[in-house]
């Protein structure tokens, strides 16, 4: 598979990497040995980008995913991440103090089986503690050999520039896809500082695969079934939309999943989607997406069917991220 170097720091991985929350997180019970085998096919395949997070699982998805490529440690990027609150006691669920930074980070470390940790983010902004603080906690760790590179996840613009002015930002991390198109507005930013972005969610929880279901159907918990996306009225409509570029994928002897995943990868070579799968099945069809080219034609029809994005917002509003 090709590579994209994001940022300008030389952070290069594979042009397609794998999200791993779904093993652990959001989307139904799994199977640890399923998730491992999908993780090994996926390096087979020449994915060397995963991304994990503190978050999924509390130590648990880290364990997971360092555990499928430690044979192969040297030859993949990992990306884990900081910043939630687990204690109830923080009033915006989020803790990105120095020292919860740091704590965060030896644990990652010791479940991800790792000396340093390629790619570390925010994984949310903490209003209550200085941007420039986390910053400058992450540039310590990097002198301490601990991270490599540091990102920012559903950071906004003001943000993005005050953290970048303190310790490079090499990756800007947020959902993107057909389906949600806000980030848009981001990426002049990100261009004019050089940070590269890794789209979470490039499926729209998998409504771009072609095998969606009304929210109703899925398991209680799978946040499908509460996203406004998959509920009444909006999924009819994504559906609509699914159906026609499904249409145009199939007179390319493509997938909707793979049209999807090329029609980011053709938005900028700045751009990395790590779409997550616990199928290996699954997983061989995104990755296939990194060899369908897209032309201008295709974009403009992409560009008639969902012009300004999906229906539906992709979090509730008390969950909603807000960008400064």
């Amino acid at each position: 598979m090709r590579e994209r170097v994001l940022g300008q720091r030389g952070l290069a991985v594979s042009a397609l990497g794998y999200g791993a929350m779904g093993i652990s997180l959001a989307y139904g019970p799994s199977d640890e040995n399923e998730a491992i085998a999908t993780i090994r096919r996926a390096h087979e395949l020449g994915v060397t980008f995963f991304d994990t997070a503190e978050l999924y699982g509390r130590g648990e998805n880290e364990r997971i995913v360092g555990a499928a490529l430690a044979p192969v440690r040297d030859e993949v990027v990992l990306a884990t991440k900081f910043g939630f609150d687990f204690t109830g006691t923080r009033a915006s669920r989020f803790d990105s103090r120095p020292e919860r930074i740091r704590e965060v980070v030896d644990n990652s470390l010791r479940y991800l089986g790792v000396d340093v940790i390629d790619v570390l983010y925010q994984h949310r902004v903490d209003p209550a503690v200085p941007i420039e603080d986390v910053a400058g906690t992450v540039q310590e760790l990097v002198a301490a050999g601990k991270a490599r590179y540091f990102g920012l996840s559903e950071a906004g613009p003001n943000t993005v520039r005050r953290a970048h002015a303190v310790h490079p930002v090499s990756v800007l991390q947020t959902e993107y896809s057909l389906f949600e198109r806000d980030v848009e507005v981001l990426l002049p930013v990100l261009r004019e500082l050089g940070i590269g972005f890794v789209a979470y969610s490039p499926l729209g929880r998998g409504f771009l695969t072609g095998q969606a279901k009304p929210g109703a159907e899925y398991d209680s918990t799978d946040m499908r079934s509460f996203d406004a996306r998959f509920q009444p009225g909006n999924y009819d409509k994504n559906l609509e939309a699914t159906e026609r570029l499904a249409e145009l994928a199939a007179a390319k002897g493509a997938t909707v999943a793979q049209l999807a995943l090329a029609w980011l990868l053709a938005q900028g070579d700045d751009i990395v989607p790590i779409p997550g799968t616990r199928n290996v099945r699954r997983l061989e069809e995104n990755v296939a997406a990194a060899d369908l080219t897209l032309d201008s034609s295709d974009l403009a029809r992409i560009a008639e069917i969902l012009p300004h994005g999906g229906y539906g917002a992709r979090y509730p509003e008390t969950l909603q991220p807000s960008w400064d």
